[in-house]
């Protein structure tokens, strides 16, 4: 789930646009899209909305250090109706595809969650859910149909795989700078509490043209441990990748059907320190653009993790790539004790495992330099995902999936957001010392539907079915925090060239075939070379001159 934004300066391979000697910084001149562009988000203060952040008066129990959430322990006990009436009103279905990972939720027809929310809203959502882990192979094909639902989440992390996604935006989808700029937002209250920064993300074609779902987190990338697997061994959370390897040796035992890790890649490349940003993009010394590939920092993770899969570490089902679901291997059979997640992974997986091993303890590992100095961790402010909605269905409507969308986006302390949540009380939800705890049938039918068609003012918690979780999760953040990689193009929403994206994902199966024994490692060279030749440079050259114009 690494989210791009950082990068460059090299001129070499200059696109026939860019040597013509056009400014590349939208704002100044039409570029096309299949050769790159950027657009300088500080040009664009007067299309984005206003903040005006909504008090419920609920005081957090722990502060995050920015840009980590605060986060909340304790339930509010009584709850407040944000919303008055019922923000649907013509009655016609709304049709929204969204991602899930893991197994599909059942539809509405029987699902009574569903049923639930959208009878609040006044008018329906149907949803159309689809593989989080094929997400960008439907989004390919349905843009390049130019046919989309009304309501369209597009994760954040999928934007840079998308060719002439700028394009896209502008063909497909409605422009929402009129609706939301300055104080027209807070017709929509909710939408007028999130940060300015996740907006400032949402402008393409130098319009505002999506509402974001805000980061809860910067961290793309964590590694978890079954701890109380680590416990019943005699062993400790590991602080080294020394201490991790042994460890990993020590509890990889395959008569049990135990191995210690699935693919830990992203976090043995951040204890390697890696450059993670703009997907892998840094500056050397003198200025210029280095991609991840070329680094002496990446070589090293390389041989680290290809002597992982060596050893036989790896679960034998991620190594052949079957499709195994590695939540379960993790969570239910414990035969994998180290994985490699998204942060948010950790609480519901938590949650739902529980209720079967009451022991299970999933924890983060901290984050570690494998190579000297202070560790680096990978940033990942930009949002979540993006709703657009669809173009030509009039002002009427879009008024109308705003305050759905609105309605969707209530935050903690409301009655709307313990809905959308926790679903029914005595269905999907019964009432704990702490707060609502999930049934059975919250965990069947409840898949973050509505969350990936709204967003919200970023806060942790509360889960009173993992009292312990904030803490824990607070506890991390505010120590990782320290580490976060700087990014010198921050501000600077770049469209990269087509030729670099569409070699992203085979360049990196190229490395993957390195690290799992099927090419020789001696082939990394070559590998560089062809991604050189395949947008490597034009990127270069193209986030170069992206700092360059930006006066960086």
């Amino acid at each position: 789930m690494t989210t791009s934004r950082r990068s460059l300066l090299g001129l070499i391979g200059m696109g026939a646009a860019a040597v013509a000697g056009g400014p590349l910084l939208a704002g100044c001149s039409e570029k096309p899209t299949g050769s790159g562009s950027a657009e300088n988000l500080d040009s664009f203060a007067g299309v984005l909305p206003t903040r005006r952040e909504l008090s419920l008066g609920i005081t957090p129990d722990i502060r995050g250090s920015t840009p980590v959430p605060d986060g909340y322990t304790t339930y509010p006990g009584t709850l407040v109706d944000a919303i008055t009436g019922k923000p649907g009103t013509s009655g016609q279905v709304v049709t929204a595809m969204t991602p899930v990972w893991g197994p599909a939720p059942p539809g509405y027809q029987q699902s009574a969650y569903l049923q639930a929310v959208n009878a609040e809203l006044g008018t329906p959502i149907n949803f159309t859910i689809q593989d989080g882990n094929t997400y960008a192979d439907k989004l390919n094909a349905m843009l390049g149909a130019r046919d989309v639902p009304e309501l369209l989440c597009v994760p954040g992390w999928e934007v840079g795989k998308i060719p002439r996604f700028a394009e896209a935006v502008k063909a497909l989808f409605e422009d929402l700078t009129d609706h939301l700029k300055g104080d027209v937002v807070n017709t929509y209250p909710m939408l007028a509490g999130f940060p300015t920064a996740a907006w400032r993300h949402s402008i393409w074609n130098e319009r505002l043209a999506a509402v974001p779902n805000p980061s809860e987190g910067p961290f793309p990338w964590a590694l978890f441990t079954r701890k109380d697997l680590l416990d019943e061994r005699g062993l400790a959370i590991p602080k080294t990748l020394d201490e991790l390897l042994t460890a990993a040796r020590q509890v990889t035992d395959p008569a049990r059907k135990v191995w210690a890790f699935d693919d830990v890649f992203a976090m043995i490349q951040i204890y390697h320190k890696v450059p993670g940003a703009k997907l892998g993009w840094r500056l050397k010394s003198d200025g210029t653009p280095e991609f991840k590939y070329e680094t002496p920092e990446y070589r090293q993770a390389l041989e680290v993790m290809a002597r992982i899969y060596q050893d036989g570490l790896v679960h034998p089902d991620i190594v052949a790539s079957k499709g195994a679901d590695a939540n379960l291997l993790f969570a239910r059979a414990g035969s994998v004790v180290f994985k490699q997640a998204g942060v948010g992974f950790w609480q519901g997986v938590q949650a739902e495992h529980q209720k079967v091993n009451p022991r299970l303890d999933i924890q983060p590992v901290p984050v570690f330099s494998a190579i000297g100095g202070d560790p680096l961790m990978w940033v990942a402010t930009e949002p979540i995902s993006y709703t657009f909605v669809r173009k030509g269905v009039g002002k009427e409507r879009v008024e109308e999936l705003l305050r759905i969308i609105n309605w969707c986006s209530a935050p903690l302390g409301t009655q709307e957001a313990q809905l959308r949540d926790y679903g029914l009380a005595g269905k999907h939800h019964t009432r704990g010392p702490n707060g609502p705890v999930k049934t059975d049938l919250a965990f069947k039918e409840i898949a973050n539907q509505y969350f990936f068609v709204s967003g919200r003012n970023p806060t942790i918690g509360p889960f009173p079915d993992t009292p312990r979780y904030v803490p824990d999760l607070l506890a991390f953040s505010n120590e990782t925090v320290k580490y976060l990689e700087k990014d010198p193009w921050d501000g600077l929403k770049l469209e990269m060239p087509d030729r670099f994206k569409a070699f992203a994902v085979p360049a990196e199966e190229k490395f993957t075939d390195l690290l799992r024994g099927r090419r020789p490692l001696s082939d990394a060279d070559a590998i560089v070379r062809e991604w050189k030749s395949n947008g490597g440079e034009e990127a270069r050259a193209l986030l170069a001159r992206a700092l360059d114009e930006a006066g960086r």
